[in-house]
């Protein structure tokens, strides 16, 4: 019975397991008494001793590495063998799924398809003679093969629009470096919250008229949360609660708009005390108004 399709296969598509190629230390080619099943030595892959083969055992199971000339074929009760391929490996696939006017080759042989391979032993190694598999396993795996690389590259698109992103909000924090810090306000809030408190309001109305006091100033306005949630869902809090504090400078304080730089989220990044105390959790829930003057501008 041929091996079936199974979750072992589909597992397989996603392993990052190497197969680790044996080394075998060259040998004296002795000339070789004449056998039925002997390959000649230039068809034998590089490493593999010229001593004339001998049957090996058949090895059915699922592909699960593939590097180079050599393959990994995991079993039912878990035994991992490596095979190597060469030249002279046969390739069967039944039900005619290449058609007439091509054969499969060696590339299309990878992880997650289940097959019977027919092996000569050389030495302590395995040589496929013969690699067999059901052209209806082979399109499942091919498959889940092409699903796992389009949701992969959808993942690494995600991920570097989320790195740009970053890379632009850090670049603006950065930026502090051509400013002289003048004062800090911070307001905070209570767990999973971005409402404002009565205490709060009246804080960041008395850091805009302070600010004002000052020529050229600038509030570049970040929020930050505490350790507790994902990173997704802390990064919009911090951006909701830094969204917030600065619609009431400029609506309720009457903080001039273009006096002020891009509000930014931080999340839990760059706390202010420590995350694992019910206090520290709670100063580090909050937004900070950093008052700025452009170096170049200051004493103008």
């Amino acid at each position: 019975m041929k091996p079936q399709f199974s979750t072992m296969a589909a597992a397989a598509l996603l392993m990052g397991s190497v197969v680790t190629a044996q080394e075998t230390q060259p040998q004296t080619q002795q000339p070789a008494a004449p056998q039925t099943e002997a390959r000649p030595d230039a068809s034998v892959s590089a490493g593999i001793s010229a001593a004339a083969p001998q049957k090996g055992p058949e090895v059915r199971g699922v592909i699960t590495a593939r590097t180079g000339d050599k393959m990994q074929v995991t079993g039912d009760d878990g035994t991992k063998t490596v095979i190597v391929l060469d030249d002279q490996t046969r390739l069967k696939a039944t039900t005619g799924l290449f058609g007439k006017r091509s054969r499969p080759t060696l590339a299309n042989l990878f992880n997650g398809i289940p097959v019977t391979v027919q092996t000569n032993q050389f030495g302590d190694q395995l040589v496929a003679t013969q690699v067999q598999f059901r052209s209806t396993d082979y399109k499942t795996a091919a498959m889940i093969r092409n699903a796992t690389s389009q949701r992969f590259d959808e993942q690494d698109s995600a991920l570097k629009e989320q790195q740009v992103a970053l890379g632009a909000l850090r670049g603006r924090v950065a930026d502090i470096d051509n400013y002289n810090l003048k004062g800090v306000t911070n307001v905070y809030f209570d767990t999973a919250v971005w409402k404002l408190t009565d205490e709060a309001k009246t804080q960041l109305c008395a850091a805009a008229a302070e600010a004002e006091k000052i020529p050229n100033s600038l509030l570049l306005v970040v929020g930050y949360t505490d350790s507790v949630g994902d990173d997704d869902y802390n990064q919009e809090l911090s951006e909701k609660r830094a969204s917030r504090v600065m619609a009431h400078l400029q609506q309720v304080c009457r903080w001039k708009s273009f006096r002020t730089l891009t509000p930014s989220g931080m999340a839990k990044a760059d706390p202010a005390a420590d995350n694992s105390t019910p206090e520290g959790k709670a100063q580090n829930r909050r937004v900070a108004v950093n008052v700025l003057v452009s170096k170049a501008v200051e004493g103008l």
